[in-house]
């Protein structure tokens, strides 16, 4: 291209003179020598191609060895707090609570690491009659929020990068933002007049019901040959405990089972001293174990406590190191043109006048990938890197997610379809309730643009994070332990230690909030004391002095070892010496 560019450029000027030309040649091999074709030898290049090809197929090994942590990851969850969580279902009278619903579905969807999981619990109560609709709706909005902490969870390897951090934070927890959102605004609704509990009933009472087959889980069929050689549960355990089957409460979550093969044995016994009378013969059936499960703890002798430990120790090492790897291999990969091109495929919307069309084609994406894996804690953890890195913007990575939301409720759909005759249309109410809970929040916060707060509420969480880093762990204890365990006791309490300081909690939020977004938009409306912080402690309009304590700290540990360390090699060269 350049040397038709200065060819042409010769023609253009042919009337100048002979020593014009000479260095418009001059200039002609400059160029040549400054194009990236001329830069690097052959070798070079082809060494880079080489490499390339040899980092795409590195890439996906790393990606399924990432999943395989997830799911093993969720599998150390379970065998930690699994019968915790069965056992905090038995509680009906708590339950009866909405609030107390709620943060039960946030505690026990943390604890297990899986959404699937906690509905199909909630569906199976429900069909065993355990448990009414009415009070396993909140339950079902609370294990949307608790599965949002695992993508959050994967946006913290990317802390090191603050740039990428921010834009993977904001990525992670517009997730937690949605779901929040779309429960202060349902769950009030729906404890007021039970319009997801009708509509479920009128969608149950049109449809022809059917016992259903299982969904096609495609990213189970990959990594189970590499998990259920660590580790192999029985989920069945969990929920009979929620059911209430004492039976099971003393066994263990690891399964141990092993083929037997039974064979009949001739015994000869005799009639003590009596040598006259013949032998008798008894044919006895004898069972022995011919074949054990193949899994890597099948023959421990550890409680399921200390197996989940150890798992977790293991999958969380292994997650941490694999999307440190997963960020740098995508870095080099998608870089310069290769990242252009991707970004603009990714995040152009279509033509005027479908430029809408593109958000609800992410939507349905979201929800047919999710649907593929059965897993919307990997699909969004799978997005949340590529959003760091800039691959994915956050205008097309929010329908992604919100795609996910509504993929995961074909899992509780799916078990309540497994649910007996009689007990058939109650599970699929709740499961419809699931669907409808998150279709009525993507009516609420995406089809009209201002009203998209998630994607503003992220980009603030983001700035913030990038800012103070440690903000991020500050924010999923309590988003995800400490505010749920204080609003699951104050349920407990009663509703009048509930409302008699949840109430002023609640007018304080709603007054700080409407303060700050009149001091910037209308700050002449507001009083001269309030139309700034000043006049309050620093500690309370900013987290600088936080940070600066906690930097102190870490600095002043960080001498404190390095003063230990040398106390030690001079001891030791006394000892020596």
């Amino acid at each position: 291209v350049v040397t038709w560019f200065v060819s042409q450029k010769n023609k253009n000027k042919s009337t100048k003179s002979i020593g014009h030309d000479a260095s418009t040649e001059q200039e002609e091999d400059d160029l040549l020598e400054m194009s990236p074709l001329t830069q690097k030898s052959y070798r070079q290049r082809v060494k880079k191609v080489i490499f390339t090809l040899f980092k795409i197929p590195f890439l996906f090994l790393v990606l399924y060895i990432c999943v395989c942590s997830l799911d093993l990851l969720s599998s150390a969850f379970q065998l930690a707090g699994g019968k915790v969580a069965g056992n905090i279902f038995q509680e009906n009278a708590i339950l009866s609570n909405p609030v107390a619903g709620l943060v039960v579905g946030i505690l026990v969807t943390v604890l297990v690491q899986s959404s699937s999981t906690s509905t199909s619990i909630i569906v199976s109560l429900v069909s065993s009659g355990l448990l009414d609709v009415k009070s396993a709706i909140p339950i079902i909005m609370g294990s949307n929020i608790g599965t949002s902490v695992t993508n959050t969870i994967v946006a913290l390897m990317q802390a090191s990068e603050r740039e990428e951090f921010k834009r993977a934070f904001a990525g992670a927890t517009v997730h937690d933002c949605f779901n929040w959102l779309s429960v202060l605004v349902l769950l009030p609704l729906e404890a007021a007049s039970g319009l997801l509990r009708r509509l479920s009933q009128a969608a149950v009472s049109t449809l022809q019901l059917r016992n259903g087959e299982d969904a096609p889980e495609l990213l189970k069929v990959l990594t189970e040959p590499l998990t259920q050689l660590i580790i192999q549960l029985d989920q069945s355990v969990i929920t009979a405990i929620a059911t209430g089957d004492q039976s099971e409460r003393n066994k263990s979550l690891v399964k141990k089972w092993c083929q037997t093969s039974t064979f009949k044995v001739l015994i000869q016994y005799c009639h003590g001293n009596n040598t006259f009378l013949p032998p008798c013969f008894l044919h006895n059936c004898i069972s022995h174990c011919i074949f054990s499960g193949r899994h890597l703890f099948v023959d421990c002798t550890l409680s399921d406590l200390t197996i989940g430990l150890i798992l977790l120790l293991c999958s969380l090492l292994v997650l941490c190191s694999c999307l440190i790897l997963l960020v740098k291999l995508l870095n080099s990969l998608l870089k310069g043109q290769v990242a252009t091109a991707i970004n603009k495929i990714i995040n152009t919307d279509f033509s005027y006048p479908f430029t809408w069309l593109a958000g609800y084609l992410a939507v349905l994406v979201g929800a047919g990938m999710t649907f593929l894996v059965q897993s919307s804690s990997v699909f969004t953890s799978a997005i949340t890197p590529l959003i760091g890195i800039g691959v994915i913007s956050m205008e097309r990575a929010y329908p992604l997610t919100l795609g996910s939301n509504l993929g995961t409720t074909t899992t509780a759909l799916l078990a309540a379809l497994a649910s007996p005759g009689d007990k058939l249309a109650a599970a699929t109410q709740v499961a419809l309730c699931h669907f409808f809970f998150n279709l009525l929040g993507i009516l609420l916060w995406y089809p009209i643009p201002a009203t998209r707060l998630p994607i503003r509420m992220a980009r603030a969480l983001g700035n913030l994070t990038a800012r103070y880093r440690w903000f991020a762990v500050l924010y999923l204890l309590v988003c995800f332990l400490l505010f749920p365990s204080l609003v699951f006791v104050l349920s407990m309490a009663g509703w009048k230690v509930m409302t008699g300081i949840g109430v002023p909690v609640i007018i304080l939020i709603i007054f700080v909030t409407t303060t700050n977004i009149l001091q910037v938009r209308r700050p002449d409306c507001l009083p001269l004391t309030l139309q700034n912080w000043d006049f309050l402690p620093v500690w309370m309009t900013s987290l600088q002095p936080m940070d600066d304590l906690i930097t102190r700290v870490i600095l002043c540990s960080c001498c404190l070892c390095t003063r230990r360390s040398a106390w030690l090699k001079f001891e030791l060269k006394n000892m020596l010496l």
